[in-house]
């Protein structure tokens, strides 16, 4: 990520309002703000399943799963970021309709540009969001996924996802995925089918 200004600094508010107008999503830490890049057409795939998988889960409930333009703030950090997927049950979130800042998961999907940032110091910004219980990475290149859950003591424990064990369980929803559809349309490398060729 490339700042698109050293030279001066945004407050929140500037931000949202220069956001409102541009039409390239920026996300924004601490004062800067950076270009977002594109993504490729797995990426948008897996991020619409999740989505429709989790939306279905979710009917009927006081629950919200927002993708793609719906930014997440982060104020102690000070921060917005656009997550790839995330859900908020919070009432406090009803309040924003251009960002929220209550969510109980949050899914990234990885790509090549974006992963070392996902996996570092965006993680390392998503743990100051009081409600936050499971940030999830999916990988697009192979079929993996990767969860952190807080438990009780507010620790972050880690779990991997295969195909060898074909469901994914998301433990802040109650919800069980499973590898096929969470992967349906996307040509990606199974773990069992490289073990076939070896």
């Amino acid at each position: 990520m490339v700042a698109l200004s050293d030279s001066f600094f945004l407050s929140p508010e500037e931000y949202l309002q220069q956001e409102a107008q541009s039409s390239i999503k920026h996300e924004y830490i601490n004062g800067q703000v950076y270009a977002m890049a594109g993504t490729t057409d797995s990426h948008n795939i897996i991020a619409l399943n999740l989505a429709s998988l989790i939306r279905n889960h979710l009917r009927g409930t006081n629950c919200r799963v927002y993708f793609a333009d719906i930014k997440v703030r982060l104020e102690k950090p000070n921060c917005f970021y656009y997550p790839d997927l995330f859900v908020t049950c919070d009432r406090r979130d009803q309040e924003t309709s251009t960002y929220k800042r209550f969510p109980k998961l949050i899914i990234e999907v990885l790509s090549d540009s974006t992963e070392a940032f996902d996996r570092g110091d965006k993680f390392n910004d998503y743990q100051a969001i009081e409600n936050l219980q499971e940030y999830v990475l999916v990988n697009s290149k192979h079929q993996r996924v990767e969860i952190f859950r807080q438990n009780e003591s507010r620790m972050w424990l880690y779990q991997s996802y295969s195909p060898i064990n074909p469901t994914i369980f998301l433990q802040s929803l109650d919800l069980t995925i499973n590898f096929i559809n969470l992967y349906e349309d996307v040509n990606v490398v199974s773990p069992l089918s490289q073990n076939s060729l070896n």
